[in-house]
């Protein structure tokens, strides 16, 4: 095996694996976190337009600024006198009718940042604007809380900023029966058997030594335990309905991780928003549905919570393409068997009342959202993983 191969194979590129005390990294399972509550993550990347996710349809001020991309009326699944869900969630509507869904709207924080980059920096490390963080919120919580960097799986071939620690990083990966043919590979034992030729102290072992252990133990113990669940749930056959697969398969193998991230991209519509929006919006509609109707036929679905944003949401008038610019604050989904919050937590955001660049102020704050998943979901302090003090919500 080539080396770069090996290196995307293992996620080696993104530090998936690096942590000290590397040698013992599943010798503490099961993992000794606060709970055994599931929390799922999902990231609509490039910003979705929310305002024509869930339509005000009767509000003149969301027809007159978009003569050419507004929903029509007639095509909307309504789940109110006044709001409906764009034409392409009709399985994810089915989720809505069924109680299992809060929608909070107008979620975001002060001085937005309209880069894709450094918005979704700022959701990911739960900062400030005015913050540069070197670490995830999620991988603050495997420091403070779980201890183990198995308590968090992103199901992708790099590790993004959410996941990572100063000391301890979650783990990537889409398959983990690759994960683990990859570690057997003589490419791995090649530079273990190089390393401890030349008898270096853990200390000053190579980064690519310190990440070969580690991978090598964390892909055994995530193939042996994913093994005996197989899912049999029919999913849509695309790359977005791989990854919950993938994610219903680890949660009913029995794996103890807690937290797990997948996104689903090409939400950036400046252009000839109306087609691209509605093919995205249907692949995670669908998708959505399969990975519930699963984890409910496994009984899995009590214990998990599936929390959906957007980087930001889009602007109010569309633009001369046809298409929206960036926004600022957009709706979150959570969904989830026992909800507190069932249907709309707070009214339809505001558009006669916009900030200075025409785009909708925030109601929420979204670190609001995330200290009530700590606290609510999976028992934890929230000061020990958020830079701050943030109030909690009361969704589950």
């Amino acid at each position: 095996m080539k080396r770069r191969t090996f290196i995307k194979n293992s996620s080696l590129a993104s530090s998936t694996l690096l942590v000290p005390g590397f040698l013992k990294a599943c010798d503490a399972l099961p993992l000794t976190s606060e709970g055994h509550k599931k929390l799922v993550i999902i990231q609509l990347a490039g910003g979705n337009d929310g305002l024509n996710t869930l339509v005000q349809f009767r509000n003149d001020i969301y027809l007159k600024n978009r003569p050419v991309i507004a929903q029509k009326k007639e095509q909307l699944l309504k789940v109110s006198d006044e709001l409906g869900f764009h034409e392409s969630l009709k399985a994810f509507t089915a989720l809505y009718d069924q109680g299992h869904m809060c929608v909070l709207n107008s979620v975001g924080y002060p001085n937005p940042s309209r880069s894709h980059f450094r918005s979704t920096d700022i959701w990911q490390t739960a900062s400030g604007s005015d913050q540069y963080l070197r670490t995830g919120w999620v991988g603050r919580y495997l420091e403070e809380v779980v201890k183990n960097p198995l308590g968090a799986i992103e199901v992708d071939d790099t590790l993004s900023l959410l996941m990572k620690g100063e000391t301890i990083n979650g783990i990537a990966t889409k398959d983990p029966r690759l994960f683990y043919k990859t570690t057997r590979d003589p490419y791995f034992s090649n530079v273990l058997r190089t390393n401890t030729d030349i008898h270096l102290s853990e200390h000053n072992l190579g980064y690519l030594y310190k990440t070969a252990l580690e991978a090598k133990s964390s892909a055994a113990y995530i193939y042996e335990k994913t093994k005996v669940y197989d899912s049999k749930a029919v999913y849509p056959k695309n790359a977005f309905g791989k990854q919950l697969r993938t994610i219903s398969e680890m949660v009913n193998s029995g794996l103890e991780t807690q937290i797990y991230y997948a996104s689903l991209g090409g939400f950036d519509t400046h252009a000839n928003q109306l087609n691209a929006q509605k093919r995205l919006l249907k692949i995670y509609s669908e998708g959505m549905r399969a990975f519930v109707d699963d984890l409910k036929g496994t009984g899995a679905f009590k214990d998990t919570l599936v929390l959906t944003f957007s980087e930001f949401g889009r602007r109010l008038k569309q633009n001369t393409a046809n298409g929206t610019d960036h926004g600022a604050a957009n709706m979150v989904f959570l969904i989830g068997e026992d909800l507190k919050h069932k249907g709309m937590y707070n009214t339809p955001s505001n558009l006669a009342s916009l900030d200075a660049n025409g785009d909708i102020e925030y109601e929420i704050d979204f670190r609001d959202v995330y200290a009530s998943l700590l606290k609510e979901w999976l028992g934890t302090e929230p000061s020990k993983v958020l830079d701050g003090s943030f109030k909690t919500l009361g969704l589950v």
